[in-house]
């Protein structure tokens, strides 16, 4: 553990800050954050955190608890990892997710922690991560989709001081330059990221000098505290103490095996909420292994919270001890080192939909639809006609899924922040065209609400390269809610120069193409919320004129579009009636077929051969086996 220098051992008093003085302090700390963002965005050179946006910041106070962010905090799993002593000037850096706990999730995230001190105390952290383009490993982009464990994804960066006592280790960031295809980029990106830490620390001395710092640490108690009564009671008054229980799946792990459950039991204890994912798959011997950091899981339910019920409320780590998680070691969700991780995104975004799922089952206020709970990778590179070295990584967009207050939008990141590259910037500064950028009709779950369209982009590509495509949600259905339609799957098409035509795994590295070779990228919508025959049909009319719904898509709503364009109320009311009659009884959750017939019907409907049963990690095997303890197998399999 860190061990922190402080020249000033007094401790804080604590002082009664007024309510007005409280509001001012709170949202200092999140325009704080909002500059913290904007140094980022502002200095960073590659596209995946200048464009897209790839970047995460936090402040905290000297305990680690966050009181500005989105992912929540990592500062005390970095601290608990670094064997050494912390003091002013100091910077923390590391890529490790085992080595901080699941703060960051892949190797190309990496992270630095910043203490700020005043006047010889420790007054809080800051700290943020920031996506890398390219740190070695077997694929451009570092992501490689056959990867058995992490030491093949990149360099793996232990807790080290990149900075000490302002001072920066040359030899630490000469080493981890070495290890990239993208030194200019990664390089400016560091520092970006270092930039961020330092005006978020800056930040907090202002507020010190303005507030007194006295107060300031009153304030950031209180401010926690009052989440946490703010919390604690709509935890009592929206959940109940019966256990609710929901499952979803990862399709495959790039080698041919899956489906990989995600299955959490949910109760309320008293004023506590606990989460267990004793149900969930033993961790898998790829790369879609996901390293679910409690406060981050803790985080999300918060957000899910305050998002259906009270948006006033400002989130921070103040309510995190009112969430017990429970997450089995040797599971897809807390693999054992050193398992790979770099397809972990797929998980990380269907422990959205797990929330929604558990939450909509005990409340139903809370029931929203699966949607787009993923981040897509396309990757391209090679060399352009300059013949300089090239990589493009691009994050997808999708649908997102319908709710009570409406309909999903169309062509949306999983995170609120995230930007698409505009396609100007991608076809001027890498070898590709882009010939189609599109929503895609009909994909988005029919519904009362409808679910938002996944988009189509289709690439030709200028030059000789190399692609690799990280996706999901191809074999199962992002599912739709009472009495709504699941949303359209995935599909990836590489139509050759000379026009054969190939459907491509979702999950693919080693792609070779030729000028003038096309891909044709879909993604996924969301699901439906509520009975498509309630929904107005205005709306209807709309979507279809807006290209959003087909006029055959319409009649999944029971709404008839005539030759003009417009609804026939008349075939319309006639076609309502007969699907009210012979259609089944309206479920909660509507997911579509079972994973039985899935495979079973997998070739016809994808071209794709199904998955087949997850087998035992090797890892996980070792490390199970040494203790003499059984080696965990797919619950789902166990008899056999």
């Amino acid at each position: 553990m860190a061990r922190i220098i402080e020249t000033n051992t007094t401790p804080w008093p604590t002082i009664d800050v007024d309510p007005v003085t409280l509001d001012v302090i709170e949202n200092a700390f999140q325009n704080a954050r909002v500059q913290m963002d904007a140094i980022l965005f502002r200095t960073a050179i590659s596209p995946i955190i200048r464009e897209q946006r790839d970047g995460f910041p936090v402040l905290t106070n000297r305990e680690g608890m966050m009181l500005a962010g989105q992912f929540g905090s990592p500062v005390d799993g970095f601290v608990d990892n670094y064997d050494g002593e912390v003091s002013e000037g100091d910077v923390l850096l590391t890529n490790d997710p085992y080595a901080c706990q699941g703060a960051i999730s892949h190797l190309n995230d990496w992270l630095f922690c910043m203490p700020v001190f005043y006047e010889g105390r420790l007054l809080g952290w800051t700290a943020m991560f920031g996506h890398m383009s390219d740190i070695s490993g077997m694929t451009a982009a570092s992501m490689p989709v056959n990867s058995s464990d992490l030491l093949q994804e990149g360099i793996v960066i232990p807790p080290v001081k990149i900075v000490s006592k302002g001072e920066l280790q040359k030899d630490l960031l000469r080493m981890a330059m070495r290890n990239t295809r993208t030194p200019d980029w990664n390089e400016a990106d560091f520092f970006a990221i270092l930039s961020a830490c330092r005006t978020g620390a800056a930040r907090l001395v202002e507020m010190a000098d303005r507030f007194g710092a006295d107060v300031l640490v009153s304030a950031q108690n209180q401010l926690l505290k009052r989440n946490r009564e703010a919390m604690r009671s709509l935890i009592v008054s929206t959940m109940p103490e019966k256990k609710v229980v929901f499952e979803d799946w990862i399709c495959d792990d790039a080698r041919g095996h899956g489906p990989y459950k995600l299955g959490c039991e949910m109760w309320r204890e008293g004023d506590k909420l606990i989460f267990d994912f004793s149900r969930t798959d033993p961790q898998s011997a790829g790369c879609v292994n996901f390293y679910l950091n409690e406060r981050m899981f803790k985080m999300f339910c918060g957000q899910f919270m305050v998002n259906v019920y009270d948006p006033q409320i400002v989130l921070n780590d103040g309510y995190i001890d009112l969430i017990d998680v429970r997450i089995p070691k040797g599971t897809l969700l807390n693999p054992i080192a050193p398992a790979a991780l770099n397809g972990r995104t797929h998980a990380l975004g269907r422990i959205f939909d797990i929330i929604s799922g558990l939450f909509g089952s005990a409340n139903p206020d809370f029931l929203v639809a699966a949607g787009f709970s993923d981040s897509p990778h396309f990757m391209y590179s090679g060399f352009n006609k300059g013949n300089d070295w090239f990589l493009l990584f691009q994050i997808g967009f999708g649908g997102i899924p319908g709710k009570p207050g409406g309909d999903g939008p169309d062509g949306h990141s999983l995170w609120p922040k995230f930007r698409n590259v505009p396609n100007e910037y991608i076809e001027a500064y890498f070898p590709i065209r882009i010939d189609r950028f599109e929503s895609l009709p009909d994909t988005g779950g029919a519904g009362k609400h409808r679910g938002g369209n996944g988009v189509r982009t289709e690439y030709v590509f200028d030059v000789e390269g190399e692609i690799s495509i990280h996706d999901d949600r191809w074999l199962t259905y992002p599912w739709g809610v009472k009495g709504g339609q699941p949303g359209k799957r995935s599909r990836k098409l590489l139509v050759r120069v000379d026009g054969e035509e190939k459907i491509l795994p979702s999950k693919i590295d080693h792609i070779f193409v030729q000028p003038g070779d096309r891909l044709i990228f879909d993604t996924w919508g969301g699901g439906g919320w509520g009975d498509p025959l309630e929904r107005d049909l205005a709306a209807v009319a709309y979507d279809v004129e807006a290209g959003l719904v087909t006029p055959e898509g319409a009649r999944r709503y029971g709404v008839v579009i005539s030759a003009d364009g417009v609804v026939d109320s008349e075939a319309t009311e006639t076609l309502r009636a007969e699907m009210r009659k012979s259609r089944p009884q309206v479920n909660a959750f509507e997911f579509g077929p079972s994973i039985a017939e899935l495979r079973a019907s997998c070739f016809e409907e994808t071209g794709l051969q199904p998955p087949v049963d997850p087998v035992a990690s090797p890892i996980a095997t070792a490390w199970f086996s040494k203790r003499g303890e059984p080696v965990p197998m797919p619950q789902r399999y166990a008899a056999e």
